[in-house]
């Protein structure tokens, strides 16, 4: 058998065939290049669409992706039908056969993230701007995608997190509520009359005017300590318009100006020390010379 021959015969039917498609994969390109201008004015439009309502961030991004992704999805499978005359997403489907399984597995991440990304877009909790805590990670959602979440924790830092794991596992949203409670635990001393102690303390917090009004103060005796008798004190705070820890910085200065006046002693813990006596060992006895 002439190889040769059948080689060249297989680039030449090759060669001819690609020559035959050059139209349609011109015009395959042309309709890419019309989904890619279509996508950017349908992004646009409904941009201007949901921009008009009270439409949630995360739930207008995720109009937006879903537009876009559409769009593509028509045009390439458009494209697709050019280059490929008989080409149709049922017969794609059918063709891949088995080989779809093995394509699920092996993107299961990625559409386990893709479908995570969603439904977080979708529910009502944790929108852009919110202060949480997943897994150890605290600070304010800067974005989110179909794929992951992006989190700008307060040391400056940028955490990249699969839309996946913040779905998963607990998320504490500290900006859910706008007011938040804070707490502090006061010592004073064993001979401290503790109704004048509980007095002078709440006295003293109660003076700050970052506090939230609509909420009380709670002062509480609260243990017998090994040096003190602690008091719970606990009070809310506004963080829509005051610094959450500033106002805890207040509240601690206030109270030690207060005891301090009131000459009611803080007092420092009380450390035990165990002494041990050393014993020193007797010497040996000198041993009796050879006669």
């Amino acid at each position: 058998m002439d190889y040769v021959k059948i080689i060249r015969d297989q680039l030449a039917a090759m060669e001819a065939q690609t020559i035959a498609l050059l139209p349609n994969i011109v015009i395959a390109i042309v309709v890419l290049i019309v989904t890619w201008i279509f996508a950017k004015f349908a992004v646009k439009i409904a941009e201007k669409i949901v921009g008009k309502t009270s439409m949630r961030e995360s739930l207008r991004l995720l109009v937006e992706t879903v537009s876009r992704l559409v769009i593509w999805i028509i045009g390439l499978l458009i494209a697709a039908a050019i280059v490929i005359p008989g080409f149709t997403p049922a017969g794609m489907i059918a063709g891949l056969g088995f080989g779809a399984v093995a394509i699920g597995f092996a993107f299961q991440d990625i559409f386990e993230n893709f479908f995570a990304g969603v439904l977080i877009m979708l529910r009502e909790k944790m929108q852009i701007g919110d202060m949480i805590e997943v897994e150890g990670i605290l600070g304010k959602v800067e974005n989110i995608t179909l794929r992951e979440t992006h989190i700008r924790q307060y040391s400056n830092e940028l955490t990249i997190l699969p839309n996946s794991m913040v779905f998963k596992n607990a998320v504490k949203i500290y900006t859910d509520a706008h007011e938040r409670r804070n707490e502090i635990v006061v010592g004073v001393a064993y001979d401290t009359d503790l109704a004048k102690a509980e007095a002078v303390i709440r006295k003293a917090v109660e003076s700050i005017t970052a506090l939230a009004q609509s909420r009380g103060v709670d002062v509480y005796a609260q243990e017998f300590n090994s040096s003190s008798i602690d008091f719970l004190v606990r009070w809310w705070t506004d963080i829509r318009q005051n610094d959450y820890l500033g106002v805890k910085s207040e509240v601690v200065f206030a109270i030690k100006q207060a005891l301090d006046e009131a000459e009611i002693e803080i007092p420092f813990p009380y450390v035990t020390h165990t002494f041990k006596e050393t014993i020193p060992l007797p010497k040996p006895e000198p041993e009796p010379a050879e006669s």
